[in-house]
């Protein structure tokens, strides 16, 4: 049987290519059901010849990422093999070149992912772009940095931060304080994203100019938000209702993010989520795009892809025997 070589340029990228056990050969066998056979700084290549080629370019891809300098781990060799299959080979290599943003400490934010390539991609080409994944793709942190850059690049005025506060009609009375403390804990996590990119003392100070507004949902029925950057966060628990009144506050120079995740909806039962439907709804609309991440774009702790993975089988499951 024909079979391709792939040749390894030094010892260091042998061992990283090779990974733990073998684990990201193991990786391409499956992926692409060919036989991979290491001899020498020689990878062999068994299998259909369009399986073959597949596993070559992928083999490319994790190649340059190796010889670039950037550390080869599970989640990237599934980037590549996605960008193969996907033809989005040059999305992948983006990634070894893409800074979204740089924080206030110095680190570099940027795409870890495919997925999460084509997202910012699509935030950077779109006017209004719907993010929708499980936790732990980056899907808000990504919008946030890129609002922060398009700022700090004055292509923007201002940054407006928003998120439903689900249980405003049941519980929100309950909790102490004035109205601005009773949803302070449903925008913290807009917070905690700013803080972490600009520093605490910044973020003051663009609030106190009204340069970036954090509010809930409700506070934006009736307004025309022109040159902003609009992030809409959690929209899983915005009602129909209330995604079409978001969505129509898109005014002169603005970009909108919408980002949320479909199987986390916290809404009362018979109320329909603004995300699903806005998502089908839209999604072949001129300036609309709809990026989905998966599990394979989680980038916290591993465990995390694995805990979505198992919810999704059991909720498959339920569905299926559900008369």
């Amino acid at each position: 049987m024909a079979q391709n070589q792939w040749v390894v340029q030094n010892n260091q990228a042998w061992m990283m290519i090779m990974g733990r056990g073998d684990e990201h050969l193991k990786s391409l066998e499956k992926a692409f059901n060919v036989k991979l056979t290491a001899r020498g700084n020689v990878i062999a290549i068994q299998g259909a010849p369009e399986n073959q080629d597949r596993a070559y370019k992928v083999l490319d891809l994790i190649g340059e990422w190796i010889y670039s300098g950037q550390p080869l781990r599970p989640h990237v060799v599934d980037s590549a093999v996605r960008a193969v299959t996907e033809g989005a080979e040059r999305q992948f290599l983006h990634l070894l070149s893409e800074n979204v943003y740089t924080t206030t400490s110095g680190r570099v934010v940027r795409p870890r992912t495919l997925g999460q390539q084509l997202y910012v991609e699509a935030i950077r080409e779109g006017t209004l772009v719907f993010g929708v994944g499980p936790a732990g793709t980056g899907k808000t942190y990504l919008a946030m940095a890129m609002a922060v850059n398009a700022l700090r690049a004055h292509e923007v005025e201002r940054i407006v931060l928003t998120r439903p506060a689900v249980e405003a009609g049941e519980k929100l009375g309950f909790l102490p304080g004035a109205l601005e403390d009773k949803v302070d804990p449903y925008l913290r996590p807009l917070y905690d994203a700013l803080y972490d990119l600009l520093g605490q003392e910044a973020v003051d100070k663009y609030r106190e100019r009204s340069t970036i507004e954090v509010a809930p949902l409700a506070y934006m029925r009736g307004r025309t938000l022109s040159q902003s950057f609009i992030i809409l966060d959690e929209a899983q628990n915005s009602t129909y209702e209330q995604m079409k009144m978001a969505l129509t506050r898109l005014g002169e120079g603005s970009k909108m993010v919408v980002t949320g995740d479909q199987t986390q909806v916290d809404l009362m039962p018979g109320q329909r989520s603004g995300l699903k439907f806005a998502a089908k709804i839209l999604e072949d609309v001129d300036g609309v795009a709809v990026v989905r991440l998966t599990d394979r774009d989680v980038v916290r702790h591993p465990l995390v892809a694995r805990i979505i993975q198992a919810y999704q089988r059991f909720e498959e499951a339920n569905e299926a025997n559900t008369p």
